[in-house]
């Protein structure tokens, strides 16, 4: 790296929404119309989702950098072999990323949602925002599209809202759900079955909706209570909503 960034040079994390290409903010498609580089992760033989709901505002000249997961559940994630990987990955995305900014160019790495939330983009900041200039623009997440998109009033007043991963013990999902009047239940996947069980344990199935690829064309929203599938798609999560004392 140089001792210091050229004086164009600059990096954003710029939130590509949940999905529709109408939900991007005015400033996040001014900057992908401008960028010299961006830069999206996927899954190594994958498209990029973020990509995918920007790719008419990608200019003609503007350099493609694909950072392509090494891993992503072929691994247990609490594995020492994971962390290395994953770590490792974050590095070299990094560094690719460092070498354009060190070229004077102005680097969009696009996050699914808002950047710094379960954004992979936030490993690049950490790494890169204490040495480039840096701007982060924020994201219409996937739960606020998803709970607009059903119609969901999802809490008011003193109610609690919790964000949980399914990637969390059943019987700890079950206590957390106890504990909150609403809450969002992200990264489904396999998990789905466990998760519509710790609901039903907490007494929540009433209350609890499914949402797939909410905000998109091919969305679907229906009561967890009536799903039969056993996994979800990427873009899936559960809704699990407050607002039980309506004035």
């Amino acid at each position: 790296m140089t001792d210091s960034p050229a004086p164009q040079a600059r990096l954003f994390g710029v939130g590509t929404g949940p999905g529709d290409p109408d939900l991007l903010t005015v400033k996040a498609a001014r900057l992908i119309e401008t960028a010299d580089v961006i830069a999206y992760f996927a899954k190594r033989g994958h498209d990029s989702h973020a990509r995918r709901a920007v790719a008419a505002r990608i200019p003609a000249a503007a350099i493609d950098l694909p950072l392509l997961y090494p891993v992503t559940t072929e691994l247990d994630r609490k594995s020492a072999a994971y962390t290395a990987a994953i770590g490792g990955f974050f590095d070299d995305a990094a560094a690719a990323v460092a070498g354009h900014l060190d070229a004077g160019r102005r680097v969009v790495v696009l996050s699914e949602g808002d950047p710094l939330f379960y954004g992979s983009y936030m490993h690049i900041h950490h790494r890169l925002a204490g040495r480039y200039p840096t701007e982060v623009v924020a994201g219409v997440t996937a739960m606020s599209g998803c709970w607009s998109a059903a119609g969901v009033p999802i809490c008011q007043g003193d109610d609690i809202v919790t964000v949980l991963p399914a990637t969390l013990e059943a019987a700890e999902l079950t206590r957390r759900l106890a504990d909150s009047e609403a809450a969002v239940i992200m990264k489904l996947g396999r998990h789905l079955p466990k998760v519509r069980q710790a609901i039903h344990d907490a007494g929540r199935l009433a209350d609890a909706t499914y949402v797939a690829r909410g905000t998109m064309a091919d969305s679907e929203i229906i009561p967890l209570a009536e799903i039969g599938a056993t996994t979800a798609p990427y873009f899936a999560l559960v809704l699990v909503a407050g607002w039980r004392d309506r004035p």
